[in-house]
């Protein structure tokens, strides 16, 4: 994977160059010399956003029985507010 990376003048002049490097890896546009924005493919973007995955498809993968998890339990006091 090529990762370009462009000032924001220099995507504005060359946007379909752009555009043509974000097929062969992510798009880098900084901002005053620091990273601002990704320009990526949409296949790249599908790709990255499907393998998130809901948190019901996280909890629900097989094997997530064997791990051992034991919560702390919180004493949550409440004291009486004096609001005179």
């Amino acid at each position: 994977m090529t990762v370009t990376t462009l000032s924001s003048r220099e995507f504005n002049q060359h946007a379909s160059e752009a555009k043509k490097a974000a097929g062969l890896g992510p798009v880098i546009i900084t901002e005053r010399g620091r990273p601002s924005h990704v320009l990526l493919s949409y296949g790249e973007y599908q790709r990255l956003s499907e393998a998130q995955g809901s948190i019901v498809d996280l909890l629900a993968m097989p094997g997530v029985e064997e791990i051992d998890f034991e919560p702390v339990r919180i004493d949550v006091s409440l004291k009486p507010v004096d609001l005179a």
